[in-house]
């Protein structure tokens, strides 16, 4: 492991580095939603399936 961080440059590794925390803006993690969930919006208590 020490013979390829010799061959790569400090540049590389930090460019590596900085693009790990860009890689999770770009993951899909939308929740599962039940149309029947009840919600409340400004005291109204409705179900999500009445919003949409």
């Amino acid at each position: 492991m020490s013979r390829f961080m010799r061959k790569m440059s400090r540049r590389a590794i930090v460019q590596a580095l900085l693009a790990l925390p860009a890689l999770s803006l770009f993951r899909s993690q939308q929740p599962v939603v039940d149309a029947d969930d009840i919600v409340e919006i400004n005291g109204w208590i409705l179900r999500r399936s009445d919003l949409a």
